[in-house]
């Protein structure tokens, strides 16, 4: 055997048996997967699904205190949920796979969709099918008008039904095909589309967003800038230079209570800058009823009572108008607990001073122990403890404005130095001789400064889903097919004979397609001359059988 010869009965070497085209075609396959329509509903299935736990367990980026109670509350259940991330569901790896899973699936299954339906739009209709005895609903009619006129007939009625029709001349006859309906995929396309668009809009405002909160007392101000929040929350892409210059002041606040002295809803009246210089605009707002600006909204989430207190040194050292915003802990009677601090004496010392103290709005003593009653103020009073010493504020630790240190005064760096009850007015001397008296109070309101650029974008995508949706679930596409046989021009004296076919399909709800095809034979068959008694076949159960026509074209059997 030649070399020739051996070359040509060796099998061919080709890439299809390689490694290569094996992980090819099986990356092929799972891409079809994730990019079928099935395998987007089970994502977003699963979205809605890893969300829950969300709503179910407390996160750190809304509610750190309620986290902490939980980890108090729940010593040994907590760590594991912590390890799975239920505190943080919305940042988490496996939310963020679900997240970028669907994103991607959305993706590679609507592009070749709109692909195709844009090039089916600017198509014509499909061909008539060769045995439209075979579709399920289907009518033939002998009518006694000319070929042609019969089918300009067909046509003008699909057209007035506002189908799109094609017409094709054929050796037999004329062939005509109209369809309509296609919006129906256009909605269907377009509510994915803006599902796709949705979940953009909403990555782009945790990208790009920002939200903080702030404690604001009447008479006082406020900037935005992540330095004066109390807490914050910003988008990785988001630079502190690029916030807002957002600057009010609270000038008035008012809260109304239901008869049980519960809190019913609150209003502040502030005024706005919305840079630097610009002239202060009044508006007021409310629980509902934020202030908006360039994408900027400042809502009220709450409010509460911030005592003020005049403490006198024993050297005689005056401080007035001391004052510092109470939490409530509790919404019922609206019972506060903070902290007043002064870091700095000035006496050379290089001590601080502190009262701890407790608000109630409402005021009565039990068992020698300040209670609150109701969430008005109607007899507010105060529980004060005195500290004197160091505070810790330079040790360079964050350290909340709410509280005291207690490893300062574990360490005995924080000295207390008496306590006292005191109503509005009322005095009390402590045991250095430092006398505190009780001012008064004004009331806080608590802020939330909230800038997401994707909310318009959130807005549109929800509009459109909706229309596209409405589209979707009313729109029926239908297709009609008509074959029109016999004489073009009938002789002199001869009757015309036109045989005309008809067949549809219809998908979706909505609409008779039988009363359609009823409608074009009544149509033509109401031409034909009085005299004349056409042979009809109808569609029953998919099977055609003649039937008798009355001298209008009208079943007499009412079919």
């Amino acid at each position: 055997m030649t070399d020739l010869q051996t070359r040509a009965v060796r099998p061919p070497i080709t890439f299809s048996q390689g490694p290569l085209h094996r992980m090819g075609r099986w990356l092929l396959r799972r891409w079809r997967w994730l990019t079928s329509m099935r395998t987007a509903v089970l994502l977003l299935f699963l979205l809605a699904l890893a969300a829950v736990p969300g709503s179910l367990f407390p996160q750190r980026s809304l509610t750190p205190s309620a986290v902490a109670g939980f980890f108090r509350e729940n010593p040994d259940l907590a760590p594991v949920l912590d390890t799975m991330g239920m505190f943080d569901v919305f940042s988490s790896p496996w939310f963020s796979a679900i997240y970028l899973l669907l994103f991607v699936s959305l993706i590679g299954c609507l592009v070749p969709r709109c692909i195709e339906h844009l090039q089916a739009m600017r198509a014509d209709p499909p061909p008539v099918p060769r045995h439209l005895h075979r579709l399920p609903v289907h009518t033939a009619d002998e009518v006694r008008l000319p070929m042609e006129t019969a089918a300009e007939r067909v046509e003008a009625d699909l057209r007035s039904a506002r189908f799109r029709v094609s017409r094709r001349s054929t050796d037999a006859g004329v062939e005509i095909s109209a369809e309509r309906g296609r919006v129906k995929e256009t909605g269907n396309l377009v509510f994915h589309l803006s599902l796709l668009a949705l979940l953009v809009a909403l990555a782009g405002g945790k990208l790009w967003g920002y939200e903080g909160s702030i404690l604001v007392t009447e008479g006082d101000g406020f900037c935005n800038s992540f330095q004066q929040y109390d807490r914050h929350i910003a988008g990785p892409l988001v630079a502190p230079e690029s916030l807002s210059p957002l600057c009010f002041d609270l000038q008035d606040f008012r809260a109304t209570y239901e008869l049980n002295g519960t809190p019913a809803s609150f209003t502040a009246d502030i005024g706005v800058q919305a840079e630097p210089g610009a002239a202060t605009r009044q508006t007021t707002i409310g629980v509902n009823d934020p202030f908006r600006s360039d994408g900027d909204r400042l809502y009220i989430t709450g409010h509460g009572f911030s005592p003020s207190f005049t403490v006198t040194l024993p050297g005689g050292q005056v401080f007035e108008q001391l004052s510092a915003p109470f939490l409530p802990r509790d919404s019922t009677t609206f019972a506060s607990e903070g902290v007043v601090k002064l870091p700095d004496l000035g006496d050379g010392s290089g001590d601080g001073f502190a009262l701890e103290g407790f608000f109630a709005p409402t005021g009565l003593i039990q068992g020698g122990v300040l209670t609150s009653v109701d969430a008005r103020p109607l007899n507010p009073q105060v529980a004060v403890i005195g500290y004197r010493g160091y505070l810790g504020l330079e040790s360079g630790e964050p350290q909340s404005v709410f509280t005291l240190d207690q490893r300062q005064i574990e360490l005995g760096a924080l000295d207390r130095i008496g306590e006292a009850n005191l109503s509005v007015g009322e005095s009390a001397t402590l045991e250095d001789g430092t006398v505190v008296r009780f001012d008064g109070f004004r009331e806080f309101a608590a802020l939330q400064v909230s800038h997401d650029p994707g909310q318009i974008g959130v807005l549109v995508s929800a509009i459109t889903m909706l229309l596209g949706l409405l589209v979707t679930l009313l729109v029926r596409r239908e297709r009609v097919f008509a074959r029109i046989t016999g004489s073009p021009i009938p002789h002199s004296g001869d009757e015309p004979s036109t045989t005309v076919t008809l067949a549809g399909l219809a998908r979706g709800g909505g609409g008779d397609l039988h009363q359609r095809l009823r409608g074009l034979s009544t149509s033509l068959i109401g031409d034909s001359p009085a005299e004349a008694s056409p042979r009809q076949l109808s569609c029953e159960a998919g099977h055609l059988r003649p039937s008798a026509t009355d001298r209008t074209g009208g079943d007499s059997r009412g079919r």
